[in-house]
């Protein structure tokens, strides 16, 4: 062995930048395999363990497994022994022993990625290892498809060049040639000498590639570096004894190491005083029909307000116990849901975790603007008493290592946008990392339904290389078509092994209200009939419907010529009498929304009543009013009360996903019946708690409330087609879907909504995959039409940029086949958004982010430095609007000079708003006139 190592250059260096002195090459792949050791042993579970061994062909045999993933890994940067790498660094170069230095060779350009460089010249470097160098994907292939994918994209491996010795020759003369074999039989002495194994699957290299890329990071850190620097050794077995230490010691740095979750009950855990039947079923009957060491899918569906985050959570907890997943990753629609439970699953882990874990326990935020979340902010957001979520979500805030670009997937236990998950089935930089993330986690999916085709098509991708991984999939929805189910659970079988022809004609009905578990080895179970009985009759309401026939030609409809004003303040008209109540007006576009509101304030007022008694809330308020807004009403109007004897809310789609609220009625522009139903969630949602626990303040509703109601303002029945500014920049919902609802709701005649009895019915007469096409009639299928046009459209573009289903990879190549910058991958389709940030100069210089002036733009952060602070400040007064909607920027809308370099604030468009006096003049855009009202939010005048 000492001879061996003797052989081993330490002038050879492996990282220099930010370092005093470049740290030799053989301590850096060492370093990599003391903290690949590590990641082996504390950061992965049971099942990612079994999915490696089993996919290089180890059975059982973890021991080996470990072995060659450590072996492999350490050898990632073996292509950066070579003259051309080794002379781009100045002061590494000055280093090297003199012989290495003037054996030039036939070195090439320098230029030459190190990773493609290791990845061609591997094959010769393990000959006689026993390796079969001959099978294109044997495991000496995948070695190299790793090596070269080792920075986040995966190479074809040039089969001209690799396994030729002749290659070798361009990377220096005889003595680096001798430094790279002493190298590889250092580090495969030093490793223990594992065996060749005797395959590698695509799924397991890819997992592999991930512990790789997340060893080199962590090792990478300038602080580790300098540290390790401080103390090194000459004796290399000494060095991996130390680096084994240290490894330890980093992973715990990051908050990497899981912590354990006990069983506190139900009650304790989700702070409710017992579980309904739907949730109980989950609790007592799930666990008999999980087989050990078996994942599965698991589809639970319900009405709005019957819990199923809380039924989500007990599926986790039952199917992790069984495939040995410690880790969970609950994925939503918005940045805004996500952020909200956040703060409850925070909560809800804190209450779980045992009492030596509750200084390491954490749970990520995994969205593009999760730096700005309050828990985020280091002390420098203020958290009272008054919210026990915002508290916790502060004290289970993740380490900063966790906080980085693509890392918080990596977390044990992660909430955030299902986008951050799409992203790992996209061909973008590091997918294999995000793979990595979620293959040691139980993935729970909110709102399955709330993706258009092209998002269903890459939805069903994930679930497909999750099962292939071993993982189980939790899917949540009120609304959920069974066309969607059938078609995710069939994916996820065929990624667990089954073919496809044997799953096709399969279809996995779900009862309504309650769950469906479908395992990895195709077993099929569901509630019990007592328990789906139960659930449906302690839930069961009658939803009146009342379809109003409007005009509505313009936003708002206050105008000549419409009549849906009028009908929304008839519908209002018992709640502004003496009984008071409260209400919700939904509508589909922004201008609609502020129209309405303008209309019902002006009302409001005439009749002597307070006009803070109609509020408005949606998207194109800057971010922290529209914060403040949401967390506001539904403090007002939630389960707790105090509940404003009179309160009318004026809304878009945010009240969709974003507004946990009780309203005593529901009025909604026509939508399609799934985003109906969300919204007529929001209607009596919390009656039974209150039946059962007393009203705020002791309050009953008011007497003209006998029941949840929902009118329906529909524009088809008075004119028979959608509004013209319901479509182009505003379109919002297809044509076919909103004349199939409106025929739906106008066929009922005002016969109650039985919910839940009818609501699966409903759904799949306006969301069903059956044909719609009248061939006697064609014109009359027009919308159909278009809208399946569009609907195969998104899916064939899905499929286009989706990596491949996991048997169909036969080079790692093909996950980035048509590689994306992750910036601009599209995990949603329509038009690119952009960030709108509206400052307002005064005629005394100073810059504020309001007009009044009383917020207030330090010239620091205008022109200095920009903090982390400042940055989270700014960010959170834009506003997200659609690029196209803007047109083309001119200069004086470009962010201050000092901005333009910044990785996020580099991109806002700047809307100055000059303030003469005590008004702010609109700003003149390519597309028109825009001006940010503290009432109304940004208007395009």
């Amino acid at each position: 062995m000492r001879q061996l190592l003797e052989k081993v250059s330490l002038t050879l260096w492996g990282k220099s930048k930010g370092l005093v002195e470049p740290y030799s090459l053989i301590r850096h792949l060492l370093d990599t395999a003391a903290m690949l050791e590590v990641l082996w042993d504390h950061f992965l579970d049971g099942n990612q363990r079994r999915v490696i061994a089993r996919g290089l062909g180890f059975g059982a045999d973890f021991a080996q497994a470990r072995a060659t993933v450590v072996f492999w890994g350490a050898l990632h940067d073996i292509g950066k022994l070579g003259y051309g790498f080794q002379s781009c660094d100045a002061k590494g170069f000055a280093g090297l022993d003199p012989a290495l230095a003037a054996d030039l060779g036939v070195a090439v350009d320098s230029r030459i990625d190190h990773a493609r460089v290791g990845m061609l010249s591997v094959a010769t470097l393990l000959s006689g290892m026993g390796f079969d160098d001959s099978d294109p994907e044997g495991p000496l292939f995948r070695l190299a498809e790793i090596i070269g994918g080792h920075h986040g994209r995966f190479q074809p491996v040039d089969e001209q060049w690799f396994g030729k010795s002749v290659f070798n020759r361009c990377l220096g003369g005889p003595s680096w040639d001798e430094q790279r074999q002493a190298h590889v039989l250092a580090l495969h002495a030093l490793l223990g000498t594992p065996q060749a194994p005797g395959e590698c699957s695509a799924p397991t290299a890819v997992l592999i590639t991930g512990m790789v890329i997340l060893a080199d990071w962590l090792v990478s850190q300038e602080e580790y570096l300098e540290a390790r620097q401080s103390d090194l050794s000459g004796d290399l077995q000494v060095h991996l004894a130390q680096a084994r230490s240290a490894a330890v010691l980093l992973l715990d740095g990051a908050g990497l190491r899981p912590v354990r979750l006990e069983d506190p009950g139900f009650s304790i855990a989700h702070g409710l005083r017992a579980p309904n039947p739907l949730q109980r079923s989950v609790v007592d009957d799930l666990p008999s029909h999980v087989v050990a060491g078996e994942a599965g899918i698991f589809v639970a569906v319900a009405a709005t307000g019957d819990g199923k985050t809380e039924t989500g959570l007990e599926g986790w907890r039952v199917l992790s116990a069984a495939s040995g997943s410690a880790g969970l990753v609950y994925l939503l629609p918005t940045m805004a849901t996500s952020d909200q439970l956040h703060q409850r699953l925070s909560g809800y882990v804190e209450r779980c975790l045992g009492e030596q874990d509750r200084e390491r326990g954490a749970v990520a935020l995994a969205h593009s603007m999760a730096w700005l979340a309050a828990p985020y902010a280091d002390g420098a957001a203020v958290v009272t008493g008054e919210d026990p979520g915002a508290e916790a979500a502060k004290r289970m805030a993740p380490r900063s290592w966790l906080r980085g670009l693509k890392r918080a997937l990596l977390a044990q236990f992660a909430v955030g946008t299902v986008d951050q998950a799409l992203l790992g089935v996209l061909p973008v930089s590091h997918n294999a990392l995000r793979m990595l993330g979620l293959s040691g986690k139980t993935v729970v999916i909110d709102e399955a339904h709330a993706y258009d085709p092209y998002m269903q098509v890459l939805l069903g991708r994930l679930v497909h290389w999750l099962a292939a991984y071993g993982c189980s999939v939790v899917l949540l929805s009120a609304t959920l078509p069974q066309s969607i189910t059938d078609a995710l659970v069939r994916e996820y079988l065929q990624g667990a092994g089954h073919s496809k022809a044997a799953v096709r004609e399969q279809t996995f009905p779900v009862p309504y209200p309650g769950w469906l578990y479908v395992s990895a080895g195709g077993r099929t179970s569901k509630i019990k009939d007592e328990d789906h009985r139960a659930q449906a009759t302690a839930r069961s309401s009658a939803l009146v419907t009342a379809s109003v026939p409007v005009r509505h030609t313009s936003p708002g409809g206050a105008n000549d010529g419409d009549t849906r004003a009028a009908a929304v303040l008839a519908a209002l008209e018992p709640l502004l009498g003496e009984d008071g109540g409260c209400a919700v007006v939904a509508c589909n576009t922004v201008p609609d929304a502020q129209e309405t509101y303008r209309f019902l304030r002006e009302q409001v007022e005439r009749r002597g009543l307070i006009a803070d008694t109609v509020e408005l809330i949606h998207a194109r308020f800057p971010g922290v009013i529209r914060q403040e807004k949401a967390a506001r009403i539904s403090a007002e109007l939630g389960r707790g009360g105090p509940r404003p004897h009179r309160r009318i809310i004026v809304s878009t789609q945010v009240l969709e996903v974003a507004l946990d609220l009780d309203a005593d009625l529901l009025i909604s522009d026509l939508a399609p019946l799934a985003p109906l139903l969300q919204r007529a969630g929001r209607c009596w949602r919390h009656q039974q708690w209150w039946k059962a626990q007393g009203f705020p303040g002791g309050r009953d509703r008011p007497a003209w409330s006998t029941g949840p109601r929902l009118v329906v303002l529909d524009p088809l029945e008075e004119s028979g087609g959608v509004p013209r500014h319901w479509g182009g920049d505003d379109g919002v919902y297809p044509a076919f879907l909103l004349e199939t609802t409106s025929r739906l709701l106008a066929a009922r005649d005002g016969t109650p909504i039985r919910i839940p009895q009818e609501v699966p019915d409903m759904v799949a007469a306006v969301d069903g995959d059956d044909s719609r096409f009248d061939w006697d009639r064609p014109d009359a299928s027009a919308s159909y039409s278009a809208f399946m046009g569009k609907v195969l459209a998104e899916q064939s573009f899905g499929h286009t940029v989706v990596i491949p289903r996991c048997q169909a990879v036969f080079e790692l190549a093909d996950l980035h086949q048509r590689p994306l910058d992750e910036e601009r991958a599209s995990t949603r389709l329509g038009a690119e958004s952009v960030r709108v940030l509206c400052l307002f100069e005064h005629e005394d210089g100073t810059v504020s982010f309001d007009e009044a002036g009383s917020h207030t733009v330090s010239d620091v952060v205008l022109r200095g430095s920009v903090t982390v602070e400042a940055a989270r400040t700014v960010m959170g007064h834009t506003i997200p609007v659609r690029a196209q909607w803007l047109g083309k920027l001119g200069d004086t809308e470009l962010p201050p000079p000092a901005w333009r370099d910044h990785a996020v604030l580099g991109d806002l468009a700047v809307l100055r708003h000059q303030v003469r006096g005590r008004s702010a003049r609109p700003v003149a855009l390519a597309r028109g006139v825009f001006r940010l009202d503290r009432e109304l939010g940004l208007l395009r005048l």
